[in-house]
C-alpha cells in the first residue's frame, strides 16, 4: 500500500511539474508533453471552482461516459458545460486529429477552463464562452456530444445537439437529478435515437487511523447514452 501511494505522489508531481514549466515558459499546452501525458487524469489535477470544489465529472464516471461517447482519431467533439474540463482534456487526446468545442457559460469556470487547458491540455480543444443552446450556432457539426448536466434548458439543447450531429453520432447526457433523466430519455427517443441509461455509483479507498481502509461512496450519476442509428429517419421528422 506504501508503494502505490508513493507511486501516485510520484505521479502527481510530474503532473505539477509540467504544469510549472509550461506556465514558466507561456504555453497554452500545445507541446509535445501535452499531447503525449497519460489518459485517466486524477481529479486533483484540475483547478476546480471553488466554493463548490469537487463538482466536476470524477475519473470512474469519466471513464464511462467516454467510453461512450465512441470517439475517433478525427472526430468533432462538443463538450457543453464543460466546467473545469476534465472531459474536453481526456478526449482531445483520443480524438488527436479533430477538435473538442468546450462550451461553458460561466465566466469564473471559464478562466479556470483555460487554465487547465493551458496547463494540461493538447492543442485541439477550443473554447466557446456563452450558454447553450445558443452558443452552439456557430459551431462546426459534431460527431460526438457530451453534455453535462444542462438544467431547465436540456431538451432545447438535446434538440439542437440532434439537428447538428453527423449521422451515426452520439450523445452522452450525465445527470445527478432523478428527475431529468426521464427528460433526457423521452427527449432522444423521441427524436429517434436508441437509448441507454447507465447509473454509476462508485465508491473509493479511504485509510483509517489504524491502517485499515474504508470505502467512501461518491454522489451517483446517470449516464444517458443516445445513439444516431436511423440517420435518414431522424433527419426527416
Amino acid at each position: 500500500m506504501a508503494r502505490r501511494a508513493h507511486r501516485r505522489r510520484a505521479f502527481h508531481s510530474r503532473l505539477r511539474q509540467m504544469a510549472k514549466a509550461r506556465a514558466g515558459n507561456g504555453a497554452r499546452g500545445t507541446g509535445e508533453s501535452a499531447a503525449n501525458r497519460p489518459l485517466g487524469l486524477p481529479d486533483d489535477a484540475f483547478s476546480q471552482k471553488r466554493p463548490v470544489r469537487g463538482l466536476i465529472t470524477k475519473s470512474e464516471v469519466r471513464a464511462v461516459s467516454l467510453y461512450k461517447l465512441g470517439l475517433r482519431r478525427n472526430s468533432v467533439v462538443w463538450d457543453v458545460g464543460a466546467g473545469s474540463g476534465s472531459v474536453a482534456l481526456e478526449a482531445a487526446l483520443i480524438a488527436s486529429e479533430g477538435t473538442v468545442y468546450a462550451v461553458e457559460r460561466d465566466g469564473e469556470c471559464v478562466d479556470m477552463l483555460r487554465h487547465n487547458i493551458a496547463n494540461l491540455g493538447p492543442s485541439n480543444i477550443i473554447v466557446e464562452a456563452g450558454e447553450a443552446p445558443g452558443a452552439l450556432d456557430g459551431l462546426p457539426a459534431p460527431d460526438c456530444v457530451f453534455v453535462g448536466g444542462g438544467g431547465n434548458k436540456l431538451a432545447d439543447i438535446l434538440e439542437c445537439a440532434v439537428s447538428r450531429l453527423s449521422a451515426g453520432g452520439r450523445i452522452v447526457v450525465n445527470l445527478a437529478a432523478i428527475e431529468r433523466v426521464q427528460t433526457a430519455r423521452a427527449c432522444l427517443i423521441g427524436l429517434g435515437f436508441d437509448v441507454e441509461t447507465t447509473m454509476i455509483s462508485a465508491s473509493r479507498g479511504s485509510a483509517l487511523p489504524d491502517g485499515t481502509t474504508r470505502l467512501a461512496a461518491q454522489n451517483p450519476v446517470f449516464i444517458v447514452t443516445g445513439i444516431d442509428t436511423d440517420s435518414q429517419d431522424k433527419r426527416d421528422r
